[in-house]
């Protein structure tokens, strides 16, 4: 099944001249999301994944799934004020202004091998405060999944220091 095709584009959302890629469509989509869910799967099973990070909040959904299939925990990273417990926290610079994205400070311990996962790589920012938050507590990135890639946003360059995969792309938009 063409994965690309489950996913709906919205014009001009949020704001003027974005084309708002939405994987809402894919996630209704049973077989689809199966399959999207069993690709990352199967790129990952063979590897050593102590735990997976996933972003808020759409890599919530992928990351979770991944997690269980490896048998691995799931850490979620979130926007600030978000996570009950204690956390560690990294503000960075967005489009708009500054953001700030928490981990739980006991989430990830020395040493862990982690995936971030999330749903879409756009500028790089919300992935790139991840992994600093990762390393931070003393993980090791293995490599950062995305279900979408905006190259022309030019995350990857953000996070080029990172082994990335992209399951498809959306160019020119």
């Amino acid at each position: 099944m063409d994965l690309k095709s489950k996913i709906r584009t919205i014009p001009n959302w949020p704001v003027e001249g974005v084309m708002f890629r939405d994987i809402t469509t894919l996630l209704q989509d049973g077989g689809a999301f199966r399959q999207a869910c069993d690709e990352l799967y199967e790129r990952y099973k063979d590897e050593k994944v102590d735990v997976v990070v996933g972003l808020d909040a759409r890599g919530f959904i992928f990351g979770a799934v991944l997690a269980y299939k490896l048998g691995t925990g799931f850490v979620p990273i979130r926007k600030k004020g978000k996570l009950p417990a204690e956390t560690t926290s990294y503000t960075y610079q967005k489009e708009y202004g500054p953001d700030t994205m928490e981990i739980h400070t006991d989430a990830i311990k020395k040493g862990d091998r982690v995936l971030v996962v999330d749903d879409l790589l756009a500028t790089g920012g919300t992935c790139s405060a991840a992994t600093a938050l990762v390393e931070k507590l003393g993980g090791e990135i293995i490599e950062c999944a995305f279900v979408i890639d905006l190259p022309d946003l030019k995350g990857k360059e953000k996070l080029k220091s990172y082994k990335i995969f992209t399951m498809m792309e959306f160019e020119g938009d």
